[in-house]
């Protein structure tokens, strides 16, 4: 029971979509109705309040992080082990992707789950970091970098924790991000993807 109660309030905490809580709060039209339509800091900051943007960043984020720290806080004090962190880790990152309170249309992932890789080890966060701002860098084209990030992210949980289950949760984790990645797939395919700092 300890265990589900874990589960489900780390669910709940990734439901709390920023994007449309800081929206609502600074009087912004919901991120949903426009732009991309995805509840995420790069379509907040399509308003121009780029303190929007970044509030928005910095919650989904921090909410990944603090499930998985919270959980492995929590988990020994009722006896349970870190297969309950990693099942909290997946359960916060797919209420962000699947919100109940907001009807489950949730943003991509990419803040809440370099959250989550920083809460489960901190160079584990670093490294998809890193990827992220370089494929960035390089080629200027956010949903790629992510796409990369997710891509490597099971190769250096294997290299930094062992290839055993936390891998294994960062490989779901990375599924589920380029999964919700879909339709952006499509577009670089087709070389119709917007770079970063260009107009949509």
């Amino acid at each position: 029971m300890s265990a589900l109660l874990l589960i489900v309030a780390a669910y709940l905490l990734g439901s709390l979509s920023f994007a449309v809580i800081v929206s609502r709060a600074m009087g912004l039209p919901d991120p949903r109705s426009f732009g991309s339509g995805n509840p995420g800091a790069t379509n907040v900051l399509r308003t121009g309040r780029k303190a929007a943007a970044a509030l928005t960043l910095l919650g989904d984020a921090l909410k990944g992080w603090l499930a998985v720290v919270l959980a492995r806080l929590l988990a020994p004090r009722f006896g349970l082990g870190e297969d309950v962190v990693l099942l909290c880790a997946l359960a916060v990152f797919v209420g962000h992707l699947y919100p109940v309170f907001f009807r489950f249309q949730g943003g991509k992932g990419v803040a809440t789950a370099l959250g989550v890789l920083v809460g489960i080890d901190p160079w584990l966060g670093l490294a998809c970091l890193a990827t992220w701002l370089a494929v960035a860098r390089l080629f200027r084209i956010s949903s790629l970098a992510a796409l990369s990030a997710a891509a490597l992210a099971p190769v250096y949980a294997g290299l930094l924790t062992g290839w055993g289950k936390t891998t294994l949760a960062v490989l779901v984790i990375a599924l589920l991000l380029v999964y919700r990645h879909k339709s952006n797939l499509v577009k670089l395919v087709a070389g119709q993807e917007t770079r970063i700092g260009a107009p949509k």
